[in-house]
C-alpha cells in the first residue's frame, strides 16, 4: 500500500468519480487509476466503491469510513511536508490564496505589498472565484489561506476569522437625480432599476434582504458578481448600482458616485479570512493572516498543536486503520 493509492481514492472522491477525469488531472491513464484503487481494495480486503461495470457509481458503507480515514492521513502528510519545510527554508515557498474577486481587487493589494517586503521569497497565487469555490479549494488543500464574505463560517472543518466589517453603498453615474437629495431612502432607490451583487457574492443577500424587509421588491435589472462590472453598466446608465464600500476607496471617480449616508440603509457584512482545520501552515502563512487579522493572537491561529501530537495522530491513524505505507520505494514506519 502507498500514498499514491489513497490519492487516487481521494482524487475520484473529489472529481465525482469520473476516473477519466482524475487521469487528467494526476497526469496517468485511466487504466492506471483504476488498477491501483483495485489493488488496494485486494489488500485491504473490501470494496471502496459501489461499481457499475467499470465505472465508479458509489462508496460502499466500508468505503464511507475509509474515505474519512484516507483524508485525514492525507492531511496529516501534507502537514509532515509543511513542518519539514520550516525547518529548511523558513521564508521561502509558495503560498495560494482563495479569494472572491472583491478581496482580491480592493482588499489583498495593500496587505500583499507589504507582504511581498517582508516575505521577498515567497511566490504568492491568487485563485479567484465564488465563495463557494473558495471554501472548496481549502477543503481539497488546494489552498493554503480563502478570503470571502460568504460561505466560509457555513463549514465546519474551517478556522474562519473576521478581518474588517464593511457596508454596501449606493452609487450613481455623476448628475444623476439621486445624487441632489441629502439622505435617499430604501424607497427612492427602488425607484430605479438596480445593478448588484449576484445573491451568492459579496453580501449581495444583505441588499435584497434589505429591501425585502421594507416591504420594497426592487427592479433587479442586472447582478454581477464583480464590482467593477457594476460599475461599468452604472456608467452607462443602465441602473442604481450597489457595491461593497471598498470598491469606492475614493468616494467618487470614474464617472460614478456615491449618494450621501447610503451605507446606512443596509447591515454590514464582514471579511473573513479562512485556513482548513488542522493545517499546519508555514509561518509566513500565518503572518499573511496576521496582516489581514491583527486582532487574532498567534496561538488561536496555529491551534497550539506541538510536533508530537502531530506524529502521534498519524501514528494513531496507521494503527486503527492496520495500514502500511511506503515512502518512494523503501517502507518506513510511523512511530509516535
Amino acid at each position: 500500500m502507498n500514498f499514491q493509492q489513497l490519492r487516487y481514492v481521494r482524487a475520484a472522491l473529489h472529481n465525482d468519480l469520473n476516473l477519466t477525469e482524475v487521469a487528467n488531472q494526476l497526469f496517468t491513464s485511466q487504466s492506471g487509476v483504476s488498477k491501483q484503487i483495485r489493488d488496494l481494495e485486494a489488500e485491504l480486503g473490501i470494496d471502496i466503491f459501489v461499481r457499475r461495470g467499470k465505472r465508479l457509481v458509489g462508496l460502499t458503507k466500508a468505503g464511507g469510513h475509509v474515505a474519512e480515514v484516507v483524508d485525514r492521513l492525507l492531511h496529516e502528510a501534507d502537514n509532515l511536508k509543511r513542518l519539514s519545510a520550516q525547518f529548511v527554508a523558513q521564508d521561502k515557498g509558495r503560498l495560494t490564496i482563495a479569494a472572491t474577486h472583491n478581496q482580491a481587487s480592493y482588499v489583498l493589494p495593500p496587505v500583499l505589498l507589504r507582504f511581498a517586503r517582508e516575505f521577498p521569497d515567497v511566490e504568492v497565487e491568487i485563485r479567484q472565484g465564488t465563495p463557494r469555490y473558495v471554501s472548496d479549494m481549502l477543503l481539497r488543500g488546494e489552498a493554503d489561506l480563502g478570503l470571502a464574505t460568504q460561505a466560509l463560517d457555513e463549514v465546519s472543518d474551517l478556522s474562519t476569522f473576521t478581518c474588517f466589517d464593511w457596508h454596501h453603498v449606493v452609487i450613481v453615474p455623476d448628475g444623476h437625480p439621486l445624487s441632489r437629495l441629502p439622505a435617499p431612502t430604501l424607497a427612492d432607490i427602488a425607484g430605479f432599476p438596480l445593478i448588484t451583487y449576484s445573491r451568492d457574492f459579496a453580501g449581495g443577500s444583505g441588499v435584497v434582504d434589505a429591501f425585502e424587509a421594507a416591504g420594497i421588491r426592487p427592479d433587479l435589472r442586472l447582478t454581477a458578481m464583480d464590482a467593477d462590472v457594476i460599475k461599468t453598466y452604472v456608467r452607462l446608465g443602465m441602473g442604481v448600482g450597489i457595491v461593497a464600500q471598498m470598491a469606492m476607496i475614493n468616494g467618487h471617480g470614474e464617472g460614478v458616485q456615491i449618494l450621501p449616508q447610503s451605507h446606512r440603509l443596509f447591515p454590514h457584512s464582514s471579511t473573513k479570512v479562512a485556513l482548513l482545520k488542522g493545517s499546519l501552515l508555514r509561518n509566513y502563512a500565518y503572518s499573511l493572516v496576521r496582516m489581514l487579522a491583527p486582532h487574532v493572537p498567534q496561538k488561536v491561529l496555529t491551534g497550539a498543536r506541538p510536533m508530537p501530537v502531530l506524529t502521534q495522530r498519524l501514528a494513531s491513524f496507521v494503527e486503527r486503520s492496520d495500514l502500511h505505507f511506503e515512502w518512494g520505494n523503501a517502507p518506513h514506519s510511523v512511530a509516535a
